[in-house]
Parts: C-alpha cells; structure tokens; sequence
C-alpha cells in the first residue's frame, strides 16, 4: 500500500505541516526531528505527491523550453546534443527539463501558459533573434530565464552564447590566406542573432582584406538541408562561381555538401569549403568537411544549465554569461583555389597593370 503524508504523520505522532516542512529542508525543523522523519519516510517508502509538493513550495522542479520546431528540426543533431547537455546538468540539482514544441506563430502563447499554469521555474529561449519579442515578454513579467544566444536588449539578462562574429571571421581569413578572392555565403535569416553575427564577421573580414562584399555570392538561405541545396545549386549557376564558400549553419551544410557531390565536386578540388559547426558525424563521410568549431553541444548545454541555476539561486544577471570561443578545425574540402582561377586572375591584372 501506498504511503501518503497523512499515514506517515499518524505514524510519527506528527503533525502534517511538520512533516512536510521536515522533508522540504525548512530552518524551523529541530535536526532530530527532521532526521526521524526522513528515515520514517525511507523505511515505510514514502513518495511525495507532486502536485502537493508544488502547491506546498510554489516550485515546479522544472525548467522549459519551447522550441518552434519544424519537419527538419527533428535532424538538428547539435540541439540534441545541447538537450542531452542540459538534461544531465539539471538532473544534478533535482530539476527536470520540459520541451515544448510550439508553432513559431504562437510562441508567445506558449510562453503565457507555463507561467500563468506554474508548471516550470525558469525557461530557456532558444535560437534568439535580433530583436526578441520572447525575451521582452520574460522581462517584462520578471519570469527567470536564460538566453541560449545574445539579442539586442538594455535590461540585464543571463545569456549564453559563441563568438559568432568571430568565427565569420576565422573562415574568411583562412580562405583569403589560401588565395581565395571570390568568397562565397550562405546564412540562415538574418532575423536570427547567430546568422547576423556570423554575417557580420564574414562581411568584416572581406574588408579587412581589401575585398568589397558581392550580394551575388551572399545568399539567404533557409534553415534546411533544402535551403542548403538551392542555394549551391544558384551559386553554381553564375557566370563565374566562387572558389570558395562559408555556409553559417551545419543543417543548410549538409544540403550544400550534397548539391556540390551531385555536381562532381571533389572534395580539394573545385569550390572550397567549409561548414559552421561542421557536418554532423552521423553523416557518413570518406573524408573530413573543414568547419567552424565550437564547444560540445553536452558542453553547451551543461554551461546552460549552470546559468539556470544562478539565475533561480538569485545571482547578478550581469555576472550570468557564458561565451564560447569558436576555431578552425582543418578538413579535406578546403585549399588553394583552382589553377584555372588562379590564371584568369592573373591574366586581368596583367592586362589592367599597363593603365595603371
């Protein structure tokens, strides 16, 4: 038979309230006490009633995070890895983690009920924008949350986040360093903090290395593997196509890497590349994509999970931010451009250098 917090008060001759607030850890319960009671409860066998519990202490012992997901989510292999990351780091403290899928059209609604509902301590905002309304609305409700990804916000918040700009930048330098002068991009929505960031980086880089930025190599792409797809497909349809290219997301990679395969392309021969984040393991390649790297996704999502903590212990938000510092891991789809490039160039400065 079940134990209940009523069979095992009568058993100890104990009021309930004292011995709910003996199990829940309060101060005014005597050492001796609290001791008979918790191992009254392990002997007898003893499980709190959960909704009890949270109407006794006002917590939920969970945090959320509501994800728009969408059909090509489900093959997001690094949010996967951060989930696995942030459900292990919670555990740690007796919290549980809650995803809640939402239409991106309805987020907001989803947010209103976890609160209105108490059915989760904090939330977690994923894939933040720019501009985020999400963000405003935890703000604005004073509800504990952590940013998984910077926006544009003058209140306080806690956050973690990659130096995206930074990244943007590695790619270019390493591609330029190689002799690359046609560089291509293919980003995410701008609306998305990561691909502005990134975007912001690449562009910054170009410049730096005397290169004006050329729309017809930059295109938007959407976060699929289809979007990935098309937008090769396009670059490879110009009149003269890059000799190299940076694409910002590693689910759009593994479109790109398929449409350049389906063309011929070899990896170190043709097009350079190289993939933020890098193509996923799971995909089984005979040779290694050059990526843009950042820590583990369980790294990330343990580190998520420790501002979580803070931000519910009730430390400054100021000193809750995490960032993590991106590098270069070298692969087989990058290198010098093409000698037929490296021709063409030559040829237009030597005709150019007599008028000059």
């Amino acid at each position: 038979m079940k134990v209940n917090l009523k069979m095992l008060s009568e058993t100890l001759g104990l009021s309930q309230t004292t011995v709910s607030r003996a199990l829940n850890g309060y101060s005014d319960v005597s050492e001796a006490t609290r001791g008979r009671v918790v191992e009254a409860a392990k002997k007898l066998g003893y499980q709190p009633n959960p909704q009890a519990r949270q109407l006794a202490t006002g917590r939920a012992d969970a945090v959320g995070i509501v994800y728009p997901f969408g059909a090509s989510d489900i093959g997001d292999i690094r949010f996967g890895e951060v989930v696995s990351g942030m459900t292990e780091g919670l555990a740690e403290h007796k919290l549980d983690l809650l995803i809640h899928s939402s239409r991106p059209d309805v987020e907001l609604d989803t947010y209103r009920r976890l609160i209105d509902g108490r059915r989760v301590d904090a939330l977690v905002v994923a894939r933040t924008r720019v501009d985020d309304p999400r963000i405003r609305f935890l703000q604005e409700r004073n509800f504990p949350f952590v940013a998984y990804g910077r926006t544009h916000s003058r209140t306080p918040y806690a956050w973690f986040d990659f130096d995206n700009e930074a990244g943007g930048k590695l790619a270019v330098e390493r591609l330029v360093a190689l002799g690359h002068r046609r560089i291509a991009l293919i980003h995410a929505p701008l609306e998305l903090n990561f691909a502005m960031q990134r975007y912001r980086g690449f562009v910054i880089a170009l410049r730096a290395a005397g290169i004006e930025p050329d729309p017809e190599l930059i295109l938007e792409a959407s976060l699929d593997r289809i979007g990935g797809y098309q937008a090769v497909g396009k670059l490879l349809a110009l009149k003269e196509p890059p000799t190299a290219l940076l694409v910002d997301n590693n689910v759009a990679g593994v479109g790109a890497l398929r449409a350049l395969g389906d063309s011929g392309w070899k990896p170190g021969k043709g097009m350079s590349l190289i993939v933020y984040d890098g193509i996923p393991t799971e995909i089984p390649l005979t040779y290694k994509v050059t990526g843009v790297i950042q820590p583990t996704g369980e790294s990330s999502g343990r580190a998520i999970a420790d501002l979580v903590v803070g931000v519910l212990a009730g430390k400054p938000l100021p000193e809750l931010h995490k960032l993590g510092e991106p590098c270069i891991a070298l692969g087989d789809t990058d290198g010098p451009p093409p000698a037929a490039a490296r021709r063409s160039r030559g040829k237009a400065i030597g005709q150019e250098s007599p008028a000059g």
